[in-house]
């Protein structure tokens, strides 16, 4: 897994309604999957275990609903799980007993490598009900209520992943509960996937390599300076690189002016209109709506974001 402790958070560290939706990315690597959209609030929160910076926190909007987090696990980097014994291992609390019902599941994805169906459940069940999942989705492990409390402790669940043709691993934990009150919060941190039948103290890799690993599935970058210079009258043109190789070459791509302020040479142009075009593992071409030949862009605050996500 990829940012278990929660560090990264390239997209941003708050996540409300209109960016909550279920099947939504908030934390780098992890994404909502929930019984509607606006069922929990997102938050990078500084609530978390001794000797850890952060959690995920999960803040109920919609009452008596099921929601949880997900992570799904790139073929290349789960191929060495497939057919063998895996333990889930995370800490999470809650803040008020009614969320009295937390699971976790080891899933195994059975089609096309790298083209999971993210949101796995088909039907989300009665409270206290495992949900069912979709097609070629299997739970790994039988989940059943951790009993989660008020207080941090690690929490685990073993399984062998032996689905026949399983190409893909994926973790989730949530709540089965229907029960819940708007207010109530559920925080995980510290999740590990690893081989064996026992937990093992979580991995705290360094910063630099939590964000790198992440990069390979989203980047934002921001820019000031020249970015690209007149291609023809009507076209200005330029390319970006890109931080680490990204997992896909049909990512999306783009790239927007956060103010005002740019310049075709030295003469002011104000707003600027991006396009972007011929992908690359590792670079874009960015093109303008407008340029004088061979003059070069001068913009502020230019956002580019990529997106290669499972």
């Amino acid at each position: 897994l990829i940012n278990g402790g929660m560090q990264v958070a390239q997209r941003g560290t708050s996540f409300g309604s209109g960016a909550n939706g279920d099947d939504a990315y908030t934390l780098d690597r992890w994404y909502i999957h929930s019984e509607a959209s606006d069922v929990v609030d997102v938050t990078q929160s500084s609530t978390a275990p001794t000797n850890q910076l952060y959690s995920i926190g999960l803040d109920v909007e919609t009452a008596n609903k099921k929601f949880g987090i997900a992570q799904i696990i790139e073929n290349k980097n789960c191929v060495g799980l497939i057919g063998n014994t895996v333990t889930l291992s995370f800490k999470a609390k809650v803040s008020n007993t009614r969320i009295d019902n937390v699971k976790a599941g080891i899933i195994a994805w059975s089609s096309t490598a790298d083209a999971v169906t993210s949101a796995f459940v088909s039907s989300w069940g009665a409270d206290g009900v495992t949900p069912t999942l979709a097609s070629n989705c299997t739970f790994e492990n039988t989940p059943a209520n951790l009993n989660v409390t008020t207080s941090w402790a690690t929490y685990s669940v073993t399984a062998t992943i032996d689905t026949s043709s399983t190409t893909n691993v994926a973790v989730y934990i949530w709540s089965d509960d229907l029960d819940t009150t708007v207010g109530d919060f559920l925080y995980v941190t510290d999740v590990q996937l690893e081989q064996g039948s026992n937990a093992t103290p979580f991995e705290h890799r360094s910063y630099g390599d939590e964000l790198a690993r992440c990069m390979r599935y989203y980047e934002f970058q921001k820019y000031s300076g020249v970015v690209m210079v007149g291609y023809s009258a009507s076209i200005g043109r330029g390319s970006v690189y890109l931080s680490t190789t990204k997992r896909i070459q049909g990512y999306t791509a783009t790239v927007v002016q956060a103010d005002s302020t740019a310049y075709w040479g030295s003469a002011s142009h104000g707003s600027i209109t991006f396009t972007t075009s011929q992908h690359e593992f590792q670079s874009i071409r960015v093109n303008t709506n407008s340029a004088p030949a061979n003059a070069p862009l001068y913009a502020n605050n230019v956002e580019i974001r990529v997106d290669a996500e499972l």
